[in-house]
């Protein structure tokens, strides 16, 4: 019998340092991405340890004393916190039962335009308020909302004969008009994605509908959603997990004394009582609270979303 010959042992790591000697570009332009996420994102991760230290200025930035949980215990029966935290829930769900919808019909609307060139500009406008800065944004509203000139007032005094109405400062009108400027500001930016995978669908399942006779609705409605359907649920795990981290500049903008009752969120908490105040450990609590929260409810929906339509993030 002869010896049966052994292969030649095979270098792997031959083919990782091929593969990077030709993305080497690629990988150089990941390299800027990956230091900022590394420097801003995760190396604060060490300063949470300040929720259970007591802070001393001038005394070492992670504290002196180890106190265990009890500046969560007083943000817990702290009433500041708890009327915070309701703004926060509602004001996020309210913005995202009205701002995530609105994208997706919007994007539906917008595939289904056959003028190529009207489509582009119509893309193209909606999507340019996302470029504008929110104190720009804010400064806006407020000329057009101004008691004294502003075009609505006006508007309301001519026509119907109203006394002004400083809306900026009435708390019945902030959470309208925070949903409501970001459904412009970034109804328009969101749609790409939504855009991006209506486009990813075959035109095969579409001619397969319109043999059948599927009218425009009915292949809206059997082709094109279930086909974005892992798009809509990635985009709204995404959006849960956010629920308690509002606009924080947003709202400190336009909050004032008079609707401080409604305006108030945790984000707005954490900023008095951190950098006004400088009770870092007490702010760092509030914050950490927050982010499990949110990882949480990212996890809680990512639950949901694999049970009920076999698609999740992870």
């Amino acid at each position: 019998m002869t010896a049966r010959k052994t292969a030649p042992a095979i270098d792997s790591r031959q083919p990782l340092g091929r593969h990077l000697r030709r993305y080497w570009q690629l990988y150089a332009m990941l390299l800027v991405p990956v230091v900022y996420f590394i420097l801003f994102k995760y190396v604060p991760m060490f300063g949470n340890i300040l929720a259970f230290r007591r802070y001393r200025p001038a005394m070492g930035p992670y504290g002196t004393d180890w106190v265990g949980f009890r500046y969560f215990q007083k943000f817990m029966s702290d009433a500041s916190f708890w009327s915070a935290f309701r703004n926060t829930l509602t004001l996020s769900l309210l913005n995202l039962a009205v701002n995530f919808p609105i994208p997706i019909v919007f994007a539906i609307m917008l595939n289904e335009l056959k003028a190529i060139r009207f489509k582009k500009l119509v893309q193209t406008v909606s999507y340019m308020p996302r470029f504008i800065s929110t104190v720009v944004v804010i400064a806006i509203i407020s000329e057009l909302l101004s008691p004294s000139s502003g075009l609505l007032n006006r508007f309301l005094q001519d026509v119907f004969n109203l006394p002004p109405i400083y809306f900026m400062n009435e708390p019945q009108y902030f959470r309208l008009l925070y949903v409501l400027t970001d459904t412009w500001q970034y109804t328009g930016w969101t749609a790409i994605i939504y855009l991006a995978a209506i486009t990813g669908i075959s035109n095969d399942l579409f001619e397969a509908a319109t043999i059948d006779g599927a009218t425009r609705l009915q292949q809206i409605r059997y082709v094109t959603i279930p086909s974005i359907l892992p798009t809509i649920m990635v985009m709204f795990i995404l959006n849960v997990g956010r629920l308690l981290s509002l606009g924080f500049e947003k709202v400190l903008l336009m909050y004032t004394p008079s609707n401080s009752g409604v305006s108030d969120i945790i984000d707005t908490l954490v900023y008095r009582t951190g950098l006004a105040n400088q009770n870092y450990s007490y702010a760092t609590a509030i914050g950490l609270f927050s982010g499990v929260i949110g990882v949480v409810l990212v996890a809680g929906s990512n639950f949901f979303s694999r049970k009920t339509t076999g698609e999740s993030i992870y």
